[in-house]
């Protein structure tokens, strides 16, 4: 039977690189409103940090949990016939809030009709031990654990130069906690971050696959209005990757790839009038058409 993901945003998430903890102003690429296109303005002005005493609106949080749960549930199960489904943490930093708040979401996301289990995207210096234990005792009760790790390059250089706000270091110390802990782990790579040869991309392939993940999810990397990156790109300073260079670079990777690692994604990409560059990044259809037939005469099929 297939299981499929439901995308869910929430109000108040955000993380410690755009409130200014770790890092000021976000990652190079990050326009950080497109990532919640659920969420009204009212609701962006809230945001949540694990440091809060409390929580006023989280009454609201899991109605949206709902609210937006079955709306894809229904459109799953008209298109795709799906039947059960894995509540997906998707936009910003879905660990980076008080504890109370995250096992209320979680508990009430584990219990939604027809879903098996949760993916929680976020980053490795949002993660704690006691979220760890408490998934790990939702693991051990037969429910889907997933965390969803934005790794985006295994280069210190490259983290400080797209402003990350932490080191390779941080992220290979909570995946491993994370394996240890029985969950199950899906890592994000960019490739075309700024300065990033074929070799350094591919290395940090290696480099998670050294780290024993269970999933992997490739995306190149596009400019959008009202980001750093967008200067740079205008100013001449950055040039983003060329379709061929990135197929190039997705077919090698994905032949490095272990049988029991999985392959969750490899395009990206943003169908608005934000999209600055490079414009094959704008049709995600014909993207993942393109790759796809890419990897077909490569001697792979996705």
């Amino acid at each position: 039977m297939k299981v499929y993901k439901t995308p869910i945003s929430i109000m108040g998430f955000t993380c410690p690189n755009i409130d200014g903890t770790v890092a000021k102003g976000g990652c190079v690429y990050c326009e950080n409103e497109s990532f919640s296109p659920n969420l009204s303005k009212e609701h962006k002005a809230f945001k949540l940090n694990p440091h809060l005493s409390e929580n006023p609106h989280l009454d609201k949080q899991l109605l949206q949990l709902e609210s937006q749960y079955e709306r894809y549930k229904k459109r799953l199960a008209k298109k795709f016939g799906a039947k059960k489904f894995i509540v997906y943490f998707q936009s910003f930093s879905n660990t980076y809030a008080p504890f109370s708040t995250l096992k209320a979401l979680y508990e009430r996301a584990f219990n939604l009709p027809d879903a098996i289990g949760i993916s929680i995207g976020t980053r490795s210096d949002c993660m704690s031990d006691e979220i760890l234990e408490f998934l790990r005792s939702k693991k051990e009760q037969g429910k889907e654990v997933w965390i969803e790790y934005g790794v985006q390059s295994a280069f210190d250089e490259t983290l400080r130069a797209i402003n990350r706000g932490h080191d390779f270091a941080n992220t290979a110390l909570w995946i491993k906690k994370t394996k240890n802990a029985g969950l199950n782990t899906c890592v994000h790579l960019i490739f075309g971050l700024p300065n990033e040869t074929q070799q350094m991309m591919l290395q940090s392939v290696q480099s998670v696959i050294d780290l024993h993940v269970d999933a992997i999810k490739f995306h190149s990397l596009y400019i959008t209005k009202h980001t750093k990156l967008a200067r740079d790109f205008k100013d001449g300073f950055f040039v983003p990757m060329s379709e061929e260079l990135y197929l190039d670079t997705l077919i090698k990777a994905i032949k490095m790839l272990p049988p029991n690692i999985i392959l969750q994604r490899i395009t990206a990409g943003v169908q608005d009038d934000t999209l600055l560059s490079p414009q094959w990044c704008y049709d995600s259809h014909r993207q993942k058409n393109r790759a796809k037939e890419a990897l077909k005469k490569a001697g792979l099929e996705y």
